[in-house]
């Protein structure tokens, strides 16, 4: 698998089939200047601009944003409904957290997650990326919290402060430092290749945001 973080929760996966997945597009409102992008699978965890901006997906892909059980070429889905707030969603409504299984693997995209939710549903993750930010989402002792339960191999934090980025979250030095007893690999790269032989175990990945 090669993963690419085009900036706050946007990721573009694509498997070793050549299979694209597209997840959480952010319009330019947020700061982020992200090219189109071609995908054969669009993912949307909620239906707020910075993670719903369908116009980046070049092609016809198949748009998934509800929660169910889903299959899309060599790629199985599964949507769970969470809610985005600690308040049965009254204050920022549902998300959608999806996990897809490819290559080997079981990957989670938490989406805008607010709550520390009992994620039992989700089973074994092998790569988890997952909102540290608070404000609008979980923090990161929130993060550490649903790290220590679920016990990815692989955390890749997203949706949190950069230059970029036009609004206030938390930076991600100060979420970093919750997430304990994992060493911290700080990519000089926007893109990461993964693989079931190669995650190794407990440890979280940086990807470096870069203007295409």
């Amino acid at each position: 698998m090669t993963i690419q973080w085009l900036g706050h929760s946007c990721f573009l996966m694509t498997t070793d089939k050549g299979t694209r997945i597209l997840c959480d597009p952010c319009d330019a409102a947020t700061g982020y200047e992200i090219a189109p992008q071609e995908c054969d699978i669009l993912t949307i965890s909620h239906d707020h601009h910075d993670h719903n901006y369908a116009a980046l997906a070049l092609g016809n892909p198949v748009r998934i944003d509800k929660s169910g059980e889903y299959r899309a070429d060599d790629v199985r889905i599964s949507g769970i409904s969470t809610y985005h707030d600690h308040d049965g969603g009254k204050k920022r409504g549902n998300n959608i957290v999806f996990v897809f299984e490819f290559d080997g693997m079981r990957i989670a995209h938490m989406g805008d997650i607010g709550e520390e939710a009992t994620m039992a549903r989700m089973g074994k993750i092998d790569v988890m990326l997952i909102p540290v930010g608070g404000v609008y989402t979980i923090d990161g002792e929130e993060a550490e919290t649903i790290v220590e339960a679920i016990k990815p191999k692989v955390v890749i934090p997203m949706h949190y402060k950069t230059p970029a980025l036009k609004f206030e979250l938390n930076e991600l030095g100060e979420c970093i430092k919750l997430i304990k007893n994992r060493p911290v690999h700080y990519m000089r790269s926007s893109t990461a290749h993964l693989s079931a032989d190669t995650l190794g175990s407990d440890r979280v990945i940086v990807l470096d945001y870069s203007k295409e």
